[in-house]
């Protein structure tokens, strides 16, 4: 069993993170519109009758536009919470929509998706971790800090898509007023790239294919940079930059571990072992 996965796109311009198996996927939060969806799926060669169901991270206007009409013209249930429903102001049928809790797991076909709450500044918000059997991806964007749910659910993926907003400098040195900038890294807006990175550092598990850099910001960020960044201290895993402007390539997740790591291992555990007998 595997997942294929794929940024639609990335940014404050609008976010759609598509996680799928051979049968069923789902769509965390849907920021631009049906058109420009159905436009890059296809171009993907991914098919909108196997995604069966939309989750909504928050309310703010990029995780939402597109899902009245996605919903209203696949019929589609929506899994959102009631206080991001009544500040988002989306138009669902009611027998479209459904709440969720935190922790709780809802299955989707071979699909098992979690939300835990996050740091950011809106009425009730998440990320989501989706499993299918041991294959476990995570979609950790628009998060204030690193808490310990993070960090949690961070340590199981064997790929994930995590914020990278913000270069400390270039914001600084930005033309956003303070308010603004205060907003940012205030603890409840959006992850650096320092702070992405000593997550990724700290806790990345030897499994870990692929890490998929989220929602930077246009003004306040360099793709290049940050691949750069990350690319220095990846090891094993792929990282790719999800760009605010298109789709990324689809990746195939299985839960291959890590063959360096693997090997490193056991080379220190047959040498345990060979120590204790003698």
């Amino acid at each position: 069993m595997s997942l294929f996965i794929t940024s639609l796109n990335s940014g404050s311009n609008g976010n759609c993170y598509y996680v799928g198996n051979e049968h069923d996927a789902v769509l965390i939060d849907a920021g631009i519109s049906c058109r420009e969806t159905e436009k890059r799926m296809l171009r993907l060669g991914l098919s909108m009758k196997k995604v069966r169901a939309i989750f909504v991270s928050h309310e703010h206007s990029d995780h939402i536009n597109g899902i009245a009409v996605l919903a209203k013209k696949y019929k589609l249930p929506v899994y959102i919470t009631p206080p991001t429903l009544k500040r988002g102001g989306i138009i669902i049928e009611e027998q479209q929509v459904f709440s969720f809790k935190a922790f709780e797991i809802i299955t989707i076909g071979e699909l098992q998706i979690t939300a835990f709450p996050k740091k950011h500044d809106a009425s009730d918000p998440y990320s989501f971790l989706i499993a299918c059997r041991d294959i476990k991806v995570g979609v950790f964007t628009d998060i204030g800090m690193v808490c310990e749910n993070l960090i949690h659910h961070f340590k199981q993926c064997h790929a994930a898509f995590l914020e990278a907003n913000y270069d400390d400098e270039m914001l600084d040195s930005g033309g956003y007023p303070y308010h603004l900038k205060h907003r940012i890294r205030g603890g409840n807006g959006h992850l650096s790239n320092k702070q992405a990175l000593d997550l990724f550092i700290a806790h990345k598990p030897e499994f870990m294919t692929h890490l998929l850099l989220s929602h930077l910001s246009k003004n306040n960020n360099d793709p290049h940079l940050v691949q750069q960044l990350f690319d220095e201290h990846a090891g094993e895993t792929t990282v790719i930059v999800a760009s605010r402007y298109e789709e990324t390539a689809i990746y195939h997740i299985t839960a291959q571990i890590n063959t360096r790591a693997s090997i490193l291992r056991q080379a220190v555990e047959l040498r345990s072992v060979q120590i204790s007998m003698f």
